[in-house]
């Protein structure tokens, strides 16, 4: 059996764990996988709260995960899921269905 941080290959284990300890992070991260989304938009498609939406996309964001493809409009936001974003989704996923 391996010890559990040998299964990050290439990746910081401190992010891993930062994405995989919630179901927000997963849930919203998983879709940006293959669009560009603005906060409304996931809003709709996920049912939570604004205040969670926000808050979510904030520490994606602060971890290079997302990045807000407009910084500058204060009410309509567009975010896409970063190359890093995406490796650390995979692996996420990844890991998930090992458990």
């Amino acid at each position: 059996v391996r010890p559990f941080f040998s299964i990050f290959t290439g990746f910081n284990p401190k992010l891993i764990s930062f994405t995989a300890s919630s179901k927000r992070r997963i849930e919203i991260l998983s879709k940006f996988k293959d669009k560009q989304l603005s906060q409304p938009e996931i809003k709709k498609e996920t049912k939570m709260y604004k205040s969670h939406i926000s808050r979510t996309l904030k520490e994606l964001s602060e971890n290079k995960l997302l990045k807000c493809l407009n910084p500058d409009d204060r009410t309509f936001k567009f975010y896409k899921i970063t190359s890093l974003g995406m490796k650390v989704l995979n692996e996420v996923q990844r890991i998930k269905k090992l458990i």
